[in-house]
């Protein structure tokens, strides 16, 4: 099992920039998929960015060039920097991880999520 704990939300005026933290703990064993989503209210959730095997990182056309993930190993923690923050980022934000079994089976784990609100 894989535990996944966000932090960071918070509300913030458009422009502002907001970091967000997944704590990642448990049998960490064979991750070799993190990303972040995020649902905005009444719709439907969305990918924001995933990083696969090798480190590549893709992002969501809405938050290149102002969304950068990073990872601290040491610390087992996942990070989402937000820079340049408009209202239409406002919503729950959640991290998920997928795990690699030694069988070959995968399994996907997902955060309760932290609220992000950009608004005036």
């Amino acid at each position: 099992q894989v535990q996944l704990v966000e932090s960071g939300g918070g509300m913030v005026q458009p422009g502002g920039s907001l970091r967000l933290s997944c704590g990642i703990s448990g049998s960490i064993f064979g991750i070799n998929g993190m990303g972040w989503y995020r649902q905005p209210p009444g719709k439907q959730r969305e990918l924001v960015a995933i990083t696969t095997r090798g480190d590549n990182t893709n992002y969501a056309d809405s938050v290149k060039g102002r969304f950068t993930v990073s990872r601290d190993n040491a610390k087992n923690t996942m990070y989402l920097q937000m820079n340049n923050l408009r209202p239409e980022d406002t919503a729950v934000y959640v991290c998920s991880v997928q795990q690699t079994l030694v069988s070959g089976a995968r399994l996907n784990y997902w955060g309760r999520g932290t609220q992000v609100t950009v608004s005036s």
